[in-house]
């Protein structure tokens, strides 16, 4: 059964012991270099890709900033100038918050092998679960595809929130900056513990039950690696560790066993191989 926030806990408490899954992540990858190694290498490439698309979006700027503000065009140069600066800071933080998440999703897809390594890793070192009964490719492929769809819904509903709230008087970027950031990180969370939960037979409706019963902790995952993931090359470095973490959050909150969590670093691979 899926565990739950203890009520003596506060949810501070709970949404920084979060953002521990995620070091605890690099912790355990620091043991497994070469895993470490293997996840970097498709964040990489859709890294790249990703940077190529956020660049033209920033020179581009400008004209999409006119295009949202034409009640500006007989504004005075520096109220005009003001609002579509405003404008093309909520576009940015918006655009944000879909290609960090539309990255995250293709990099699973793309290095989907090497992900499952590396949360096969970790529920080796600590007690793997049973195995969910093959459903076949087809059917697979079906409940994947609905999957992407209803996690590309919320995202594009959520980041036009994010582009509205930006439109805010004074306070409006930095209350975009702040719901971006919330919701980003849990849409992150959720489309990180996709291979931990797969792998137990747990699909999207299941996911999201459980990351909701303790939205504190999944949220404290989710908005660290959002950060990390703005900072250059960010994305490159976490993604692994992200994942590994994702795997101790999933374990936590379906109350399998965590006690020897980090206990052994020097646990290897010939003693605990990771899931094919």
């Amino acid at each position: 059964m899926a565990s739950t926030q203890p009520l003596n806990s506060s949810p501070l408490r709970n949404f920084f012991a979060g953002v521990g899954f995620l070091f605890r992540g690099f912790r355990i990858l620091a043991t497994a270099p070469r895993l470490m190694f293997l996840g970097m290498i498709p964040a990489a490439i859709v890294g790249a890709v990703a940077i190529a698309l956020f660049i033209t979006l920033i020179v581009g700027i400008e004209p999409i900033a006119a295009f949202l503000t034409p009640f500006a065009a007989d504004w005075d140069d520096l109220p005009r100038a003001a609002i579509r600066f405003g404008a093309g800071l909520a576009v940015t933080l918006a655009s944000i918050l879909i290609i960090v998440n539309t990255y995250t999703t293709v990099t699973l897809m793309v290095g989907d092998a090497f992900y499952r390594k590396i949360a096969g890793h970790v529920d080796a070192r600590h007690g793997a679960p049973a195995a969910p009964s093959p459903q076949g490719f087809w059917k697979d492929a079906r409940r994947g595809l609905g999957e992407g769809l209803r996690m590309l819904f919320p995202t594009i509903g959520l980041a036009l929130l994010v582009l509205v709230l930006g439109f805010i008087p004074i306070a409006g970027t930095i209350v975009a900056a702040t719901a971006g950031a919330l919701l980003g990180g849990w849409l992150l969370v959720v489309e990180l513990a996709n291979i931990p939960f797969e792998s137990r037979g747990m699909h999207l409706t299941a996911r999201r039950r459980v990351l909701r019963g303790s939205r504190a902790t999944s949220l404290g995952l989710g908005v660290a690696t959002y950060l990390i993931f703005l900072i250059p090359f960010g994305a490159v470095i976490a993604m692994p560790a992200a994942l590994a973490g994702a795997t101790l959050l999933t374990r936590s909150l379906l109350d399998e066993d965590s006690a020897t969590i980090d206990a052994d670093p020097s646990a290897n691979l010939a003693e605990h191989p990771p899931a094919s």
